[in-house]
């Protein structure tokens, strides 16, 4: 089974933090879209009729797009690949985009989650992080979106500067409150060469606090635990059963296919990623050419990539899979694990490594130190 990832690159705004490939003119959505639909057939051979399980419309903003666009997009997706009868296809969708009459638009196309960008239901926050939707509309989008969608996720920023624990506290409740059954929860990160670099850098804006952060992500798992989330991925909480498929195919090192300009793909030991240029890349699809560099994995790559991942996830890291893969044995892993074991970062679990929540505030440094 495996997955397509559409990059949808428009915004209305420029969020200070973000370091996505994007554009806030909308002059060649249309040129773009059609050159989506075309690659789409250009790659319809990627997964040799393996059949599909998800489709995610990311961005960028893909609620800037017509429901025609939406539907052309999902109809070559059809026409051109083996889609599963219960895929799991996700828009990612602005508050200021939702209402009524798309949410039922886009219900009828075939979209069956929604992930929306919240990050904070404050309007000083939002306003910090020059958001384009009102708090208002934050709460009026998902109130509106449960009505349509079942499978619905929402996204939180924690660690911004002013963010006090209670106010980060009302964020959360006010997400149990209105039953949103998936959410997805980031630090705020000074990306370089962002907006929010250069401001903070010309002491326009507020550095991030690593250890207000930490404390925040400490409580935030604990709330969450107590309100029946599964904490099943370092940024990621679920009710039972909702889950978010496609991100989990990432962590669990599936195929998946990029649709669109910066979009990566993964075949199991190559990847592949499009030319992050919108005006090039519909040249290019244009003359039947896909725009990607490729890079195979050596067999320790592949390693350090499993271990990077699954450590992230509830399960953790397989010593059964390790040996039969990469021919790891258990009694060399734990010896390499012993000390993150010793200082309480990590805790075995029958054949399972899983970070503890102290080892959850360090997991890119956790896995680093394991990596061969």
């Amino acid at each position: 089974m495996a997955g397509i990832y559409l990059h949808i690159p428009f915004c209305k705004q420029a969020c200070h933090y973000c370091n996505f490939h994007f554009s806030t003119s909308l002059r060649y959505k249309k040129e773009l879209v059609a050159a989506l639909a075309k690659e789409i057939s250009l790659q319809k051979e990627y997964f040799n009729n393996e059949v599909l399980e998800t489709i995610y419309f990311g961005g960028g903003t893909p609620s800037l797009l017509d429901q025609e666009d939406i539907d052309k997009l999902l109809n070559h997706l059809h026409i051109n690949f083996s889609i599963g009868k219960n895929a799991e296809v996700t828009l990612e969708a602005n508050p200021d985009d939702i209402h009524s009459q798309r949410l039922s638009d886009w219900k009828q196309s075939g979209i069956n989650r929604l992930s929306i960008g919240v990050q904070s239901f404050f309007e000083e926050d939002l306003k910090w992080m020059n958001r384009a939707h009102s708090s208002a509309q934050a709460v009026s989008s998902l109130k509106d979106a449960t009505k349509y969608f079942d499978n619905i996720t929402a996204d939180l920023i924690y660690g911004i500067p002013g963010l006090t624990n209670e106010r980060w506290k009302q964020n959360v409740d006010r997400m149990i409150g209105l039953q949103i059954p998936h959410l997805s929860c980031y630090a705020l990160t000074i990306e370089p060469k962002t907006p929010l670099d250069k401001l903070i850098r010309q002491h326009k804006k507020e550095k991030t606090d690593s250890d207000i952060q930490a404390e925040q992500f400490l409580l935030l798992m604990q709330w969450l635990e107590k309100a029946g989330y599964e904490h099943y991925e370092i940024s990621n909480f679920a009710k039972p059963g909702f889950r978010s498929r496609h991100n989990s195919s990432y962590w669990q090192g599936k195929k998946y296919l990029g649709i669109g300009p910066a979009a990566h793909s993964y075949n199991g030991s190559c990847r592949h990623w499009n030319i992050a240029n919108n005006a090039q890349y519909i040249k290019s699809i244009n003359e039947g050419i896909i725009p990607s560099e490729k890079e195979e994995l050596t067999t320790t790559q592949q390693l350090n990539e499993y271990i990077m991942t699954s450590l992230r996830t509830i399960e953790g890291i397989n010593l059964e899979f390790l040996h039969n893969k990469f021919a790891v044995t258990q009694k060399e892993f734990l010896k390499k694990v012993e000390k993150q074991i010793d200082t309480g970062l990590i805790r075995q679990h029958l054949d399972f490594l899983i970070l503890t929540s102290e080892g959850k505030l360090l997991a890119d440094g956790v896995a680093a130190d394991l990596f061969y």
